[in-house]
């Protein structure tokens, strides 16, 4: 069951990144400017946002199986509006959708956490976290190459394809989960600001978080744009395998579920953001030469997803461990706080890119782990020392 929970995690994850490595040739079909190419991928994150906001407190309301396979039904839907839109407002109406729909793997998250006893609470919770990271970091390999095959459309025409599949598949294997609660959806609704409020670990970790995320998504935003320039010249096959590196930093994920459980979160989140840190470093190093500087990109791309995998299960593993019945809320929450920051990475990336170039990118991405160690170092004082994340 772990293994199909992070399977189907993957899979539909990976529809909100299917156009990050795409943004120059959908940005030319549509017809967006290079300063508004970033939005192809804020978007998608901002209907992912929404959906954790309305659509994934659901869960614990209503029978999760359903409530899974009926987002995943509209997300098929979105992403064929996504293959066949004739303009730029068309696709990013359907990039909004895409994102909407696909919290659904936020639902299926918590099911790994329901199924699992404490002690492993943390391991199991992070192999389902792999599949989602390696749903994020393969869908952008797997677009080029497919866009290089093909080309972009067919990359959505394929997708809504193996959603709707998905979709079949967990009807037919989910077990039912009916939630307990009894509050109604308005109130449901209101209950999120009172969680918020009260529980300091959600808002710690989700800050966190956002950052991490925002860093990832202003760089993997940006980077197939300085790719495909003169500078280093590759076609959307080079970019998948760069990409495809990149995957390496998924094994991050059961690592730091495993010293969660052990007790290690703090140290962990602490090495998750110096390695998110190093990773804009290191290719602002003098200009070494195009192999020494794509060789550069390559260790950040690893390090950067290293460090966003091992934060990102550090901090669920956190969440989940305050309670079943509001674990869905909870998880919406988090992911809702932390995609934003991943929004503002990816909007921000363009802009940057744009305006001052791929250095003036990689220095604004800086400002994203900085923050997030600015905030950690709180837990070292005063009342952050008290109310630190477990």
């Amino acid at each position: 069951m772990v293994l199909l929970l992070a399977t189907a995690t993957g899979l539909i994850v990976a529809n909100l990144y299917y156009a990050q490595p795409l943004v120059g040739p959908i940005s030319r079909a549509t017809g967006l400017s290079a300063g508004a190419a970033g939005l192809i991928v804020t978007l998608t994150q901002l209907g992912y946002v929404a959906g954790m906001v309305f659509i994934v407190p659901l869960g614990d309301l209503l029978e999760n199986r359903r409530l899974i396979v009926t987002t995943l039904g509209a997300t098929a839907l979105a992403l064929l509006g996504a293959a066949f839109a004739g303009n730029a407002a068309q696709f990013l109406l359907a990039a909004f959708c895409v994102g909407l729909g696909s919290v659904a793997a936020q639902v299926v998250v918590p099911f790994a956490a329901h199924l699992s006893p404490e002690h492993l609470r943390g391991e199991s919770v992070g192999k389902v976290m792999s599949g989602l990271m390696l749903g994020i970091m393969l869908a952008r390999p797997v677009s080029s190459l497919v866009t290089d095959l093909l080309d972009w459309h067919a990359v959505f025409v394929l997708s809504a394809i193996a959603t709707a599949a998905l979709a079949l598949l967990l009807r037919r294997r989910l077990p039912e989960r009916k939630p307990r609660s009894s509050l109604a959806y308005p109130a449901l609704l209101a209950s999120l600001w009172h969680l918020l409020k009260t529980t300091p670990i959600l808002r710690r970790r989700a800050a966190y978080q956002a950052c991490m995320f925002g860093a990832f998504s202003l760089f993997w935003t940006t980077v197939p744009l300085a790719l495909a320039s003169p500078r280093f010249g590759l076609s959307q096959s080079g970019i998948a395998v760069f990409a495809l590196l990149g995957v390496a930093g998924a094994v991050a994920s059961p690592i730091a579920g495993r010293r969660a459980d052990q007790g290690e979160s703090r140290s962990t989140t602490g090495v998750a953001m110096l390695a998110a840190l190093l990773a804009f470093g290191a290719p602002l190093l003098p200009d070494g030469g195009r192999g020494v500087d794509l060789g550069l990109l390559v260790f950040a791309a690893i390090m950067l997803d290293a460090g966003v995998s091992a934060s990102l299960v550090t901090g669920q593993r956190a969440i989940f461990a305050l309670g079943a019945e509001a674990r869905s809320r909870l998880n919406g929450l988090y992911m809702a706080l932390f995609f934003s920051g991943g929004a503002i990475g990816s909007s921000l990336g363009g802009w940057m890119y744009a305006a001052h170039g791929w250095r003036g990118a990689l220095a604004a991405g800086l400002l994203f782990p900085a923050t997030a160690l600015a905030i950690y170092a709180t837990e070292f004082t005063g009342k952050g020392a008290r109310a630190r994340a477990r």
